[in-house]
């Protein structure tokens, strides 16, 4: 399916180091039989880009709170697609379906708190879904750590990330991690590399309120 997304928006003061857009596709998973009818339905409304029946699908299984379906409505709400663009309402969908565990969810709450500049609610999500192993959220919260955004400076983590992030083949994680890099010491370097050593993903959970 044609990747829907949201502009991404740069990264540190001196642009030193590169961020990622925050184009993440809808999501298309099943996960309750008695729902896939309904669900498949309101991606094939997508796909021929029947917005609107695909908007009034999703709601309806949102509402009954199948996660998938949560999170593709704030897509649609954050992108104005079958429905006025609404921040406010993409929000309130992309967090019912980050509270179940949804790494995308999370991660475009990180992405739409940053652009708020709202950085400590960023590093919250983008550390759930780094967590979780998406490389894009790893490089964004390396980038936090590198300019000291919502946590204190750490070139260490920020390293860990971005190493985690280019092992998955993230370009601009590769760059991050070559520029990090570059201003640390041998003892740092090696340090950053044995955490990301060390990292194991997370499984996914529903978050406690």
């Amino acid at each position: 399916m044609q990747a829907t997304s949201i502009s991404g928006r740069g990264w540190g003061s001196m642009g030193f180091f590169r961020t990622v857009s925050a184009g993440v596709a809808l999501a298309c998973s099943i996960v309750a039989p008695v729902m896939a009818a309904s669900l498949e339905d309101a991606v094939a409304a997508y796909r021929k880009a029947d917005y609107a029946t695909a908007f009034q699908v999703y709601h309806v299984l949102a509402d009954q709170g199948l996660a998938v379906a949560q999170f593709n409505l704030g897509l649609m709400y954050a992108n104005g697609l079958g429905v006025s663009k609404d921040e406010t309402e993409a929000m309130k969908w992309y967090r019912l379906a980050a509270d179940q565990g949804r790494a995308d969810a999370q991660y475009q709450l990180g992405h739409l708190f940053y652009q708020q500049n709202n950085f400590a609610e960023a590093v919250k999500w983008f550390r759930l879904a780094a967590d979780q192993g998406r490389p894009d959220a790893q490089s964004n919260l390396g980038v936090m750590y590198a300019e000291g955004e919502g946590v204190p400076r750490d070139d260490v983590q920020a390293l860990m990330w971005f190493t985690l992030a280019a092992d998955r083949n993230h370009k601009d994680a590769i760059e991050n991690r070559d520029n990090a890099a570059s201003t640390m010491t041998a003892a740092q370097i090696a340090a950053a590399k044995k955490l990301a050593r060390e990292w194991k993903p997370a499984s996914p959970s529903p978050l406690v309120r």
